[in-house]
């Protein structure tokens, strides 16, 4: 199993599949990186070689930012908004959606399960 930015890539999957197991390779990411290393992208992870591996790991350190370092950019841009006021630092500080969704009714994913209201009692029916 190749190891690649300190993530094991499957080795029974295509290696343009495989790349998008990085944090921060997509699939178009994974493209640009076999045409800068002359890789076909349908080559499956096991039958590269220790210098294929090896270039592909270069490129990636070379010219993306993935895995510790993206999430740490990440984390502090959110941390930057969170600081200065900005409204969507108020959204990340809450625990709301960021990006303008309707709350009313939905929303579950950031909000978490529903909460019951202490004290709502409801009027049996007649």
């Amino acid at each position: 199993m190749p190891r690649i930015a300190g993530v094991d890539i499957p080795r029974n999957k295509p290696i343009g599949i495989a790349l998008t197991y990085i944090f921060g390779v997509g699939r178009t990411t994974a493209e640009k990186i076999l045409l800068k290393t002359d890789i076909e992208a349908v080559r499956r992870a096991d039958t590269l070689s220790e210098q294929e591996v090896a270039s592909i790991q270069n490129v990636i350190f070379k010219d993306f930012k993935v895995e510790g370092d993206l999430r740490k950019d990440t984390s502090l841009n959110i941390k930057r908004l969170m600081e200065i006021g900005a409204y969507r630092g108020l959204r990340h500080r809450k625990g709301l959606p960021v990006r303008g969704q309707r709350t009313h009714t939905n929303g579950r994913t950031r909000k978490g399960p529903r909460r019951a209201i202490a004290g709502k009692k409801i009027a049996p029916k007649k």
